[in-house]
């Protein structure tokens, strides 16, 4: 399976359609499980960096979509914006609400899904998803969500993995050992400009797309113990874990250590990996 392509299950004459409401219980079993919270704390640095790249006016009234635990969410709300976070995990709503508790922030945070936003509409100022909302099962009503929430002349930013990247490759390998489900898009085609301006233009104009690189995406120990990480603390990596058997987990530890090898910049024993993501940003009509 790639991610350009991918095959749809037949069912008699007529096409498959998939059950999106399985999809959706399912998926939020597996962004609950792990620890994403840990997970996220290595990726924080770089979601700080494209936060500040992405030059937010302060005061704007801002909606994070696929929030996770507030790697954008709680700084954005430090830096005086006026934050919602939604995400369809609770326990990492759970774990954002605790953390801008203690800092005292403006912010407040939603089980919510990126296809049926609760929010009335041009409610905010910005609209951004840091890797988030891409993996929502259907891209045609995200992206009129996207556009129904955001007031007219506002801004939308989103970083979102590219089909060549390593994430995108990641997860095909895990794909191979535990098939995604059939009859829905990709997500990394989300980091395709073409399809991106395709999905988005009926509601945003002015678009700005640039294929670069995850900042300071760093860790303190090598590709093995990296993989070890993943499975005790990325839902999808676990759940794969989970779903085989000892067989199956080692021959998937051996194409994960090779991938994640592949993409390792770092020659110091520890490992700092090119992920490659598109940086989407336009304006609404």
């Amino acid at each position: 399976m790639n991610y350009i392509t991918q095959p749809v299950a037949p069912q008699g004459d007529h096409p498959y359609r998939p059950d999106f409401g399985n999809i959706k219980v399912k998926m939020k079993a597996t962004w609950e499980d792990g620890d994403y919270a840990t997970f996220a704390r290595f990726m924080q640095p770089g979601a700080e960096v494209i936060l500040n790249n992405w030059q937010i006016p302060p005061g704007s009234h801002l909606l994070d979509i696929g929030c996770g635990s507030g790697q954008t969410a709680i700084p954005a709300a430090r830096a005086g914006l006026k934050v919602t976070g939604v995400d369809i995990a609770s326990n990492l709503i759970e774990h954002a609400r605790e953390r801008a508790q203690i800092e005292g922030l403006d912010a407040e945070f939603v089980v919510g899904d990126a296809e049926d936003l609760p929010y009335w509409n041009a409610e905010f100022d910005v609209v951004i998803s840091l890797i988030g909302a891409m993996f929502a099962p259907r891209p045609e009503s995200v992206a009129a969500e996207l556009a129904r929430v955001c007031r007219p002349g506002g801004r939308l930013h989103m970083a979102n993995w590219t089909p060549e990247g390593f994430s995108a490759t990641m997860f095909k390998c895990v794909g191979q050992y535990v098939p995604p489900p059939q009859g829905i898009a990709p997500p990394p085609l989300w980091g395709v400009e073409q399809i991106v301006e395709e999905r988005l233009q009926d509601g945003f104009r002015d678009f700005r797309l640039e294929r670069t690189y995850y900042p300071r995406w760093r860790y303190p120990f090598g590709t093995a113990q990296l993989v070890e990480f993943f499975r005790q603390h990325f839902g999808p990596v676990k759940k794969a874990f989970d779903g085989l058997d000892e067989y199956g987990q080692k021959s998937l530890r051996a194409e994960l250590e090779r991938i994640f090898s592949e993409y390792n910049i770092a020659t110091d024993g520890t490992t700092e990996l090119r992920g490659e993501y598109l940086d989407v940003s336009a304006v609404r009509r």
